[in-house]
């Protein structure tokens, strides 16, 4: 090979290393590396996303979705595959966080067990939830960012668990937001509604709302729901109002975050609660 020739090849890998490089950096990272936390990525346009093996839906501008359940491990793995077929892993490490725990005992048995005529009616309505959660849509409607739906007092919190009469019952996945009846309830970021129920047995008059990559919103014990399945709303529309049905012991909104099957924190969402006006 002529000293031309050599010198042509030099160039090239010259002007080819550092776009090599860039398409092999790092994705960034914003969110909260935390359990309940919820984390938007941004890769290089092209590349592949997955999250302890799962692969993540990725953008055309490369950008993709996670999060973390309430026990969610320590650590978990990212790996990017780029354009040029490199791979790169990182490990994530996610803060534990403490959850409160209340012991209430001597409840009557029918309080604490739901009577066997209902069993069916509980199975098809955790059926229809799920299947509203395993909804994964292409579109960004999460780009909007997320407000608080409604206005009033936390009185419930994300992790929370009771124990009823010595039986450990299902977390707490929401955050409660106590308001009187009537209290508009607005979409807390642009969606589609997937799913309106009139009387589920646990959480009554219930609303999924779908932000896109496999992050929906969940609003339970409604009094009304002003929206109908397939409809798209915009941050801030009003969706339905603040009720107390299902298994409730007054009005509040129950508002729940997920990413699939991943319960997360909607509190990691948003600022703290205005003010009421």
């Amino acid at each position: 090979m002529g000293r031309r020739s050599i010198a042509a090849v030099l160039l090239f890998l010259t002007l080819l290393w550092p776009l090599s490089l860039a398409a092999q950096q790092a994705p960034v990272l914003e969110g909260d590396l935390v359990q309940g936390g919820l984390v938007i990525g941004t890769a290089v346009p092209g590349a592949r996303v997955t999250l302890n093996d799962k692969p993540l839906r990725v953008t055309g501008d490369g950008r993709f979705v996670f999060g973390f359940g309430r026990d969610a491990p320590g650590e978990a793995r990212l790996t990017v595959t780029y354009p040029d077929g490199a791979v790169s892993d990182q490990t994530l490490a996610i803060a534990g966080r403490e959850y409160k725990v209340q012991r209430i005992d001597g409840l009557p048995k029918k309080f604490v067990t739901p009577p066997d005529e209902v069993v069916t009616r509980i199975r098809a309505d955790a059926e229809a939830a799920a299947a509203a959660r395993g909804t994964d849509r292409p579109e960004t409607d999460f780009d909007s960012g997320f407000r608080w739906p409604a206005i009033g007092i936390i009185s419930g919190v994300y992790g929370s668990q009771r124990i009823l009469n010595g039986e450990p019952r299902r977390p707490h996945f929401g955050i409660d937001i106590a308001a009187p009846k009537g209290t508009p309830v607005v979409a807390p970021a642009d969606g589609l509604v997937t799913l309106v129920h009139p009387d589920m047995y646990f959480t009554g008059v219930t609303l999924f709302l779908d932000h896109g990559h496999g992050l929906s919103s969940a609003f339970l014990h409604l009094e009304k729901v002003t929206v109908r399945e397939g409809q798209k709303v915009t941050k801030g529309e009003q969706i339905a109002t603040v009720g107390s049905t299902g298994r409730s012991t007054g009005p509040h909104l129950d508002w729940r975050v997920n990413w699939f099957t991943e319960r997360l924190d909607p509190a990691l969402l948003v600022g703290p609660m205005p003010a009421s006006p």
